[in-house]
């Protein structure tokens, strides 16, 4: 018995529980929240829908490792395959938007006090959608090793087809034959690392004390900027997964350290936007130690990220 999953489908197996049953408990603090009043449970709320969306790359990645896995099995279904993989693409969509609008929250905390009135509503609405389409993408996964219950029934109709027709299969088309697109995807995917590690960099200066006579409040208003650069990145990634998955869950060496990363990177950045201390920065003070280590592992972790992805092609022994 393995303690530790050492295959794609063996994490999948572990992980995808995680964004079902957080989306669930984020849900019900916030509702908690409401009927408490409680900022505390409000803010509570928002930090696991964050960490939930994190936790739902590596998610998403294992996914596309499984079916790599299981694909062209005699008795598993491909089109019952590239069905859940269509319906996770949405589900993991929607949970991102989620986690971007409760990061967003949490800053405007930081900076307003409170968030706008139409920011809770929305993270209400979309994560109750994130919800609906995680139960969904779970069916359709529990049937994948089940043939015995949808062979020749209803849902067997209703997908048939997707693994030719289906949304991956028409990202793949129009992303892989295209001689325009996966270059300006690549441009777009460095320009987001360029505008989030940029302001990961000035953020952590001025922690570090290079820049004492600004405040952190004034570093701080940059941080949407960072996070606009991370959504850059994480949509034009999802892209390029998606178009060639089979490839990417093969780069064990490069290319599953760079989502660890992110997923660490992520949570570190978390650190600067909710913590008291690095906020209450006035010009000429210094940062207290644990700001100024969350401030050095921040850019080492986006460091790595950039290095991991600019060596995926040589650390798997492919050109280009």
């Amino acid at each position: 018995m393995e303690i530790i999953p050492t295959s794609g489908p063996h994490w999948h197996l572990l992980l995808n529980h995680f964004p079902t049953i957080g989306t669930v408990l984020a849900l019900a603090l916030l509702l908690c929240a409401q009927f408490r009043k409680s900022e505390e449970l409000q803010r509570a709320g928002l930090i696991m829908f964050m960490v939930i969306a994190l936790l739902g790359i590596p998610t998403y990645i294992s996914g596309g490792a499984a079916r790599r896995a299981i694909e062209g099995t005699a008795e598993i279904s491909s089109d019952i395959i590239a069905a859940h993989q269509d319906a996770a693409t949405f589900a993991f969509s929607a949970l991102l938007i989620t986690g971007w609008l409760c990061w967003f929250a949490l800053w405007q905390y930081r900076r307003l006090g409170k968030p706008s009135r139409w920011v809770m509503p929305a993270v209400a609405v979309v994560g109750l959608y994130t919800l609906a389409a995680m139960v969904g993408t779970g069916s359709l996964g529990g049937a994948i090793n089940h043939p015995e219950i949808h062979e020749g029934g209803a849902l067997a109709a209703a997908v048939a087809g997707a693994a030719e027709t289906g949304t991956a299969a028409w990202i793949q088309n129009r992303v892989i034959d295209s001689p325009v697109v996966w270059p300006t995807l690549e441009a777009l995917h460095f320009t987001g690392m360029a505008l989030l590690f940029g302001v990961v960099l000035l953020v952590a200066i001025r922690v570090l004390g290079v820049v004492k006579n600004v405040s952190f409040a004034a570093m701080h208003r940059l941080l949407p900027l960072g996070v606009f650069g991370l959504v850059i990145n994480v949509v034009t990634g999802m892209i390029f997964f998606v178009a060639d998955y089979s490839r990417y869950v093969t780069m064990t060496n490069s290319f599953f350290p760079k989502m660890a990363l992110i997923v660490i990177g992520g949570v570190a950045v978390l650190y600067f936007t909710i913590f008291e201390k690095p906020w209450a920065l006035k010009p000429g003070e210094d940062a207290p130690l644990t700001a100024k280590v969350m401030a050095v592992a921040t850019m080492l972790l986006w460091s790595g990220v950039i290095i991991y992805g600019r060596l995926l092609p040589y650390l798997e022994g492919e050109g280009g």
